[in-house]
């Protein structure tokens, strides 16, 4: 019963639109701005950087705050750190309270990644920003970092639960960002 419970509170805390309430606070619906997006790369390019920064920590903490939780209570190896993990992210990708839209997941797999093992989460992060800072695509560098998870988690020798977490949600991120894929083959994508 607890780890039902907490498997649905990671869903619902995960679905908080953090971006989609700040950009009603300034007036704004995000969704309809942008890349259309929720998340803290739209949410920097609409309303400023500093935004954005503020969405990303939030985003984050809905993926670290459970995991970390789940992580103390029920240990690495454990399938319910791995669901509850799981839960918070696809809460952020397809919210409740967005008619189960949302964002990309990206932030919210990088708290997840965090709570697991901060120099894991720390390196694949290193990796993020040096695409972006290369390349100065946001999308391009979350679709890189989300791969090379996979790769680097085999080597890291996670347990098998984490490794199946992290292919998943890079699956997730891949399908997330078909669109983004799309513009960057026609060199339509947008910078920050």
């Amino acid at each position: 019963m607890m780890e039902t419970f907490l498997i649905i509170i990671a869903y619902l805390l995960g679905g908080i639109p953090f971006g989609y309430l700040l950009g009603k606070l300034k007036g704004i619906d995000i969704r309809t701005k942008g890349s259309g997006n929720v998340g803290a790369t739209n949410v920097a390019r609409v309303l400023g950087k500093q935004y954005g920064a503020v969405v990303y920590i939030l985003d984050f903490l809905k993926g670290f705050i459970p995991t970390f939780i789940a992580l103390k209570i029920y240990g690495l190896e454990s399938w319910i750190t791995t669901l509850v993990g799981l839960a918070s992210i696809l809460g952020h990708m397809f919210s409740p309270f967005l008619g189960f839209r949302g964002g990309k997941g990206v932030a919210t797999s990088s708290g997840v990644l965090f709570a697991i093992n901060p120099y894991f989460g720390l390196l694949i992060l290193a990796i993020w920003f040096a695409i972006y800072k290369w390349g100065g695509y946001v999308s391009l560098g979350s679709i890189v970092a989300a791969f090379t998870a996979i790769y680097l988690s085999g080597i890291w020798n996670f347990p098998f639960n984490i490794k199946f977490l992290i292919t998943l949600v890079a699956v997730l991120i891949l399908v997330k960002h078909r669109s983004n894929i799309l513009r960057l083959e026609e060199g339509r994508e947008l910078k920050v």
